[in-house]
């Protein structure tokens, strides 16, 4: 079957049985995924996933155009690994703590992924299911529906900042054949120039790096902490306030709560709503 030259239409095509023998997108992605997680992304080429598979690189051009088609497809291949959402009746918190823990863990099985920088990566189905689930755990609360997409943005930039510094560590003792704690264990004539620094000095003392906190456990922690306060400011205001721009609104003449403050905000609101929804040709 030819290649389809649409990046969007070889992200979303149906998965049919592999052929027996030969190549296949299937094929060629679990070993670029193989390639990444032994030698990260900067040692994933077309040629290397060739010879992993013994093929030719040529060959491998007929199902995959290239290597940056290749690592979408890859991307959207371990976002499988992504297990559906908790029950809703868990609450928003458990469930978002959740699905950021499923997201480290898959990053720490393939650190690469969080090198997937950039804002022209196509999603996949189901990179796009993944982020739905993320989407749904905050859809009904007293969030504004842009701060909704906001709070997923800032965890899965957190995770994805948190799996950097795997990937950073790993690429350094490859580079080196030196573990970071042997590197910074032997860095003896630096540590003895930092007494001069108050501040390094107190927290040394006092023990602040025998015990250090879990980076990822602190940091979700604290950003679940500031999202709840989010929530509860919105649920203590959410009939004070306007749905698109925040200001405080008047009190209704009539028992019904309102919901924007002026005409034009009502207008700006239905005019974004219209631009995100399909149209009726469309459907």
């Amino acid at each position: 079957m030819p290649m389809s030259q649409d990046p969007v239409e070889l992200l979303w095509r149906q998965e049919e049985p592999e052929p027996r023998p030969g190549l296949s997108v299937g094929r060629i992605v679990r070993a670029a995924i193989e390639l990444a997680d032994a030698e990260g992304l900067e040692g994933l080429s077309m040629r290397k996933v060739a010879d992993r598979l013994g093929f030719t690189t040529m060959s491998l051009y007929r199902h995959v155009p290239g290597r940056d088609q290749l690592v979408d497809l890859m991307s959207d291949e371990v976002m499988r690994e992504h297990p559906k959402a908790p029950p809703r009746q868990e609450g928003w918190r458990a469930r978002l703590e959740a699905i950021a823990r499923q997201g480290w863990e898959i990053r720490r099985r393939h650190p690469w992924l969080a090198e997937v920088r950039g804002s022209r990566h196509l999603p996949g189905p189901h990179a796009v299911a993944h982020y739905d689930d993320m989407l749904a755990t905050l859809t009904g609360t007293a969030l504004r529906p842009s701060e909704v997409i906001a709070v997923i943005g800032l965890i899965g930039r957190f995770v994805d900042a948190e799996a950097l510094v795997l990937v950073e560590t790993q690429r350094e003792e490859r580079r080196s054949g030196v573990s970071e704690q042997e590197w910074w264990g032997s860095r003896d004539s630096l540590y003895e120039r930092l007494d001069r620094y108050p501040a390094i000095t107190h927290l040394w003392e006092s023990g602040g790096w025998n015990h250090p906190e879990d980076s990822f456990e602190f940091g979700l922690r604290r950003l679940l902490d500031g999202i709840e306060a989010l929530i509860h400011e919105r649920d203590e205001n959410r009939d004070e306030t306007c749905r698109e721009c925040g200001k405080t609104l008047e009190p209704a003449a009539s028992g019904r709560p309102r919901l924007y403050c002026s005409r034009a905000c009502q207008q700006r609101a239905y005019r974004k709503r219209n631009q995100h929804s399909p149209s009726r040709e469309d459907r």
